[in-house]
């Protein structure tokens, strides 16, 4: 293998561990781990883009100790790397700096990704200049219109609500869901918890549209996963502070967060609270009805697991050779 290929590394269980069997893991139908999710979609993109990699190859990081480690996801792996060797940690490793005060100084972390924007300037005054927004490919193809499918649903709401749903269902979800049923509008709810991914993919083949109520997105999976499929959404975008309860309000406060980390008006649009959506969701119907929206452009255009993976393999080089400046990628990277 070239001595350019990356040194990946990810695991979640032993079945995890080596390259033959995560091969075969990306294949897999039934739901998997964030981490793994992206550790599954980067090789996939590699694979597309024909860019060599190894997978917890620790032997050739003790036998080329200069040779930059890619930790994919879970943070036990970094006491894995033999000690000094220059790491690439993330995204999907921790969900907040709080969770390791002393991960620069213990480790030779040349760069810790981070899936979006906002969680960048989220973590930028723990990590500073190390901490990079990185989005990772989606699987397109997976997720696409079908072909003479029967829309039978206007408006599919997908809830999304984690931090606060005892409140937030009945001041948010409940009253859209009437609102819409009091248009005339044929209506279905779906909780989005990371499963049920053929239902859900089943939902969107009818749905001819999507209110998407998060309170905060990161990868945006569900998200992505409805404008790949070409449904527009229509999403709840509050802002204001992280609700996250694990470390809301004791341990951390930051805003403004997003429900939209990868969005442009092709997307669809968004509203504020429930006031405003009774003044966004007819303007809104009315781009459906007149096909204004592009949301699966959008995604071809930015998300594709080809250009995450061209993302990644180009911010490492740039990490490794202290070139963040440099705006022509590597030479490798140009026959990818």
């Amino acid at each position: 293998m070239s001595p350019s290929a990356l040194n990946l590394f990810h695991e979640e269980d032993a079945a995890d561990r080596w390259l033959p069997l995560v091969r075969r893991a990306l294949r897999r139908t039934k739901p998997s781990s964030g981490s793994f999710q992206s550790f599954q979609n980067l090789c996939a993109g590699l694979d597309h883009l024909g860019i060599p990699y190894r997978v917890n190859n620790y032997a050739h990081l003790r036998r080329h100790p200069g040779e930059i480690a890619c930790v994919i996801g879970k943070p036990p792996v970094l006491d894995k790397i033999p000690c000094g060797t220059p790491i690439v940690f993330g995204s999907a490793g921790y969900d907040h700096p709080v969770d390791d005060p002393t991960l620069l100084s213990d480790h030779n972390i040349r760069g810790v990704l981070v899936p979006c924007e906002w969680v960048r300037k989220m973590c930028e005054p723990y990590w500073g200049m190390k901490v990079h927004a990185w989005a990772e490919g989606f699987d397109t193809e997976g997720w696409k219109p079908l072909p003479g499918a029967v829309q039978d649903i206007d408006v599919l709401v997908c809830d999304r609500i984690r931090c606060h749903p005892e409140r937030d269902r009945p001041a948010v979800r409940d009253p859209i869901v009437r609102d819409l049923e009091a248009r005339g509008l044929r209506v279905a709810t779906f909780r989005h918890d990371g499963g049920r991914e053929e239902q859900f993919r089943a939902l969107l083949a009818r749905a001819r549209s999507m209110v998407l109520l998060s309170e905060h997105e990161t990868r945006g999976v569900a998200l992505r996963q409805a404008l790949s499929s070409d449904v527009p959404v229509l999403a709840w975008d509050a802002g204001g502070l992280w609700q996250d309860t694990r470390y809301h309000p004791h341990r951390v406060q930051f805003g403004p967060v997003t429900s939209t980390p990868d969005w442009d008006d092709r997307c669809g649009m968004k509203f504020r609270d429930t006031d405003d959506f009774g003044a966004v969701f007819p303007r809104f119907w009315t781009g459906v009805l007149q096909q204004r929206f592009a949301p699966r452009a959008h995604v071809l255009e930015n998300l594709t697991l080809e250009a995450g993976a061209r993302r990644y393999a180009d911010l490492v080089h740039r990490l490794n050779f202290g070139a963040l400046d440099r705006e022509e990628p590597a030479d490798w990277l140009k026959a990818a």
